[in-house]
């Protein structure tokens, strides 16, 4: 009955796009349009990916500490190690440069050597006032020698803040306002004040500006995907038709095929307007990808309608076979390579729901295009030209075809020891794969920001800001002398960390406070004593209110307080080591029922997620796995066919996996979307192979050999073609200034090169091998779903050819 169904439903499908052709290509313009007005609503994301769910505790952790204390990655940091800076002439433009960015509204405070500020005791009036180290500008040598001598050795408070005494690297910190750090006016900040201000300044002065701090960082490599999206566009676009042209020799395929990818990337730009998503890091992969996935329904449909034309000659029967007949088998491959993007939309993350949501629409979409416009274009145009046939019968392609009819007959044996023992080599390879949840590994090496970042890192010991967020549970808590005790001891755990920068909290100013008490005394840059804590408190009592230095790091109330550090860009098995040392030491040092003391920030958050994610890949890939399993049995209807068709498709994934461990490629958010997406698309394959089998199989009255053989040498052309396009198609991505782009791009590339060789290799010595199993499998003889229909030209073809004569 469904076969019926299915076979009415496809004539009438070929007959609806072959009499209303007109109608439909006026459709697809007004719906590109309509696509084309959602593209304003797109948005290029100015944060990091948030790869947690937001009621994940992590999450809850670091927003709570966002509540509390506001934004903690609004700092951009300028840096010089420059002997020249400390001249009259420099450290005076120096300073300038600093003072220049204050009058800037997207700019809370800037703080530069010219703003730091000498905590000083008044004796007359008990209390501590500021007098700023330089009072107005610098006139003499004399004066840079002082400051350089007070800076360096007599106000350890300060030292690597905006300096680092023993290489004379000196920076100036920029906290840009918190409303709009993330935020589209971050980017016009940055390309339209700093960094011109900057070279201007580096030109004038002829001294190299080191900026980094995350508002920075993100907003250039945010720039740079922006910037990718055109390339590989452009470069998935130059590929494939070239690939597409060497096959089928003919201009008018390769500019139809063009065609339809182009409305396809079109389509997917609006579907996130309209869904009003960011473009992030994974969005920005989909409308190259649809162009690779689009081009192999191109060569299918094509390669089709210039085989039947070969046969018989008759284009609209030719028109109409097409759609019947390949309609169905690249619904099927559609909906499998969807599904395998789909199951991300069932993930928690919801920067992964949002790529499965673009991603599966799109190639519904681009599925949709295919069948329309390429039967209805070919219905204006002439017949193909004996030239354009001529890849039909290229000897090289014949060549490779018995090569595989060899080795399938002859070396079965070979190519199961071969498969077992790249099964085991990669089994042990997985075992080396690691995790990664550094924040900047997949930003591009040969940007400038990057030396930058790697530049802080050396004399500032990183950029990437780890919080340590300490509730005393009752107010004015934080200020007490027990609770800057434990906070010491914490943070002596965190200076004799190499991978962490020096500490910033209420304990050093706490410090500053009995150096200041001290008349300045450096030797004296410790904690208070409680009797010193009383006369000291009642000096910070009586200052002024613009001595209040406590805000930065502790609430309002007083009860909670921060320890604000930076990290280096390590390794995930260091980070979790550091995080656990930490957290060691803060179970130890604080009692619970007295405080409550939790680490978050962007790099732990990203860590965090990036672990999240290895756990969705694999529910999303099991998710693949069950889907298209489950299809495949609705399909053929047998347990056998469907452990036959998995294996093919597991296997590369497995030595994919190996790969990845042997060559130190770690998994992070780029690298886990190569295992869904290429189980998707490499079992199309599969299904193509197994439904040309099956119809083999009615043709040569059930023989398993004869039929195995002739499907390898038909749909082995078309699973050759469309390989080669794939396998070129996501090579595209290596071109990638990002290292977890380049990453999937040639692990996705491998993976369908591999797949394809198991499918015509693996898949068809199983079918022999099995062949007494399930040769008399009455349901493998009439499967739920058919894949191709029969070759008949019976009436009904006829009367289609008749109502749609209008085409001659």
């Amino acid at each position: 009955m469904f076969k019926l169904f299915s076979k009415n439903f496809w004539d009438v499908v070929a007959r609806l796009i072959l009499r209303n052709k007109i109608g439909i290509l006026i459709s697809i313009l007004a719906v590109t349009i309509f696509f084309s007005l959602q593209w304003k609503n797109m948005r290029f994301t100015y944060t990091e990916a948030n790869l947690l769910p937001d009621d994940h505790e992590v999450n809850v952790v670091y927003q709570n500490f966002l509540d509390i204390f506001g934004e903690e990655g609004n700092l951009i940091v300028l840096g010089i190690k420059d002997s020249t800076l400390f001249t009259v002439e420099n450290m005076n433009a120096w300073n300038a440069l600093s003072d220049r960015f204050k009058s800037f509204d997207a700019v809370d405070a800037v703080i530069s050597l010219k703003d730091l500020q000498k905590l000083v005791k008044d004796d007359v009036n008990e209390r501590f006032v500021l007098e700023p180290f330089i009072k107005d500008s610098i006139h003499s040598l004399s004066q840079i020698d002082t400051l350089q001598n007070e800076l360096f050795n007599q106000y350890p408070f300060y030292d690597n803040f905006l300096f680092n005494k023993e290489t004379k690297t000196i920076r100036t910190a920029i906290y840009m306002n918190k409303a709009i750090v993330n935020t589209a006016a971050r980017k016009d900040f940055v390309f339209d004040e700093l960094i011109p201000i900057i070279k201007a300044f580096e030109e004038k002065t002829n001294m190299d500006v080191r900026v980094s701090g995350m508002p920075y960082v993100r907003t250039l490599n945010a720039q740079n995907i922006v910037d990718e999206i055109g390339i590989f566009i452009a470069g998935a676009l130059l590929v494939t038709s070239l690939i597409f042209f060497l096959f089928f020799r003919s201009f008018r395929a390769t500019l139809i095929s063009m065609l339809v990818v182009c409305l396809g990337v079109m389509w997917t730009f609006g579907i996130i307007g309209l869904l009003n998503y960011e473009i992030t890091v994974l969005t920005a992969l989909i409308p190259p990808l649809i162009i690779v996935i689009g081009i192999p329904n191109c060569i299918f449909l094509i390669n089709k309608y210039q085989l039947e034309v070969k046969l018989h000659g008759n284009k609209v029967r030719s028109l109409q076979r097409v759609i019947t007949k390949v309609g169905n088998a690249t619904l099927l491959t559609n909906l499998t390579t969807a599904s395998g993007f789909a199951t991300f939309i069932l993930t928690e993350s919801t920067l992964l729901k949002e790529f499965g949501i673009v991603a599966s629409l799109s190639i519904i979409a681009i599925f949709i295009l295919c069948l329309l416009i390429i039967p209805i274009i070919y219905t204006f145009l002439p017949y193909p030209k004996d030239r354009h046939l001529e890849h039909l019968n290229k000897r090289w392609i014949g060549g490779f075809v018995n090569w595989m009819e060899r080795m399938v007959k002859e070396r079965r044996i070979t190519i199961y020891i071969t498969a077992i023992v790249l099964l085991v080599v990669s089994m042990i390879g997985i075992y080396q794969i690691k995790i990664s949840g550094s924040l900047i590994e997949d930003m591009s090496k040969e940007a400038e920001f990057f030396e930058d970042i790697r530049f802080f890192e050396e004399e500032f010991s990183g950029i990437m800001p780890l919080e340590i967020l300490v509730d005393t549970k009752r107010k004015k808590g934080a200020t007490k002398l027990a609770t800057l005790k434990r906070m010491d001891e914490l943070e002596q755990l965190i200076l004799e960390t190499p991978e962490l920068s020096k500490p910033i909290s209420i304990v050093g100013l706490a410090k500053y406070a009995k150096q200041a008490y001290t008349n300045g005394n450096p030797k004296y840059y410790q904690l208070p004593t409680s009797q010193e804590n009383l006369f000291i408190s009642s000096y910070i009592k009586n200052s002024s209110s613009n001595v209040n230095l406590l805000k930065s790091f502790v609430d309002s109330t007083g009860q909670y307080a921060r320890i604000t550090t930076f990290m280096k860009d390590i390794g995930t098995d260091k980070m979790e080591r550091i995080e656990e040392n930490l957290q060691t030491e803060i179970d130890k040092t604080f009692p619970e029922e007295k405080y409550e003391v939790t680490i978050t920030g962007k790099a732990l958050v990203f860590l965090k997620g990036t672990k999240f994610l290895v756990k969705n890949l694999a529910i999303s890939l099991s998710l693949a796995i069950l889907l298209i399993s489950l299809l495949m049995a609705y399909m053929f209807r047998s347990f056998k066919m469907i452990i036959v068709s998995l294996i093919p498709n597991l296997l590369p994934l497995v030595i994919t996996a190996g790969l990845m461990g042997y060559l130190g490629v770690p998994i992070k958010p780029s690298t886990i979307l190569v295992f869904s997406i290429a189980f998707g698309i490499s079992v199309d394959d599969t299904i193509h192979f197994l439904a040309k089998y099956r119809q083999e199989l009615q043709a040569n009255n059930w023989k398993i050999k004869k039929s195995v053989y002739a499907a390898l040498r038909e749909a082995g052309v078309s699973m050759f073609y469309t390989s080669i396009v794939l396998f070129f198609g996501f090579s595209v991505f290596t071109i990638s200034s990002f290292g977890g782009t380049v990453a999937l791009g040639a692990l996705v590339s491998a993976t369908l090169l591999f797949a394809m060789l198991s499918n015509l290799l693996l898949l068809p010595s199983l079918l022999l091998s099995l062949e007494r199993s399930i040769a008399n499998k009455e349901d493998l003889k009439e499967p739920s779903i058919n894949i191709i229909p029969d070759d008949d030209y019976d009436d009904e073809e006829d009367a289609i050819e008749k109502n749609a004569s209008g085409l001659k």
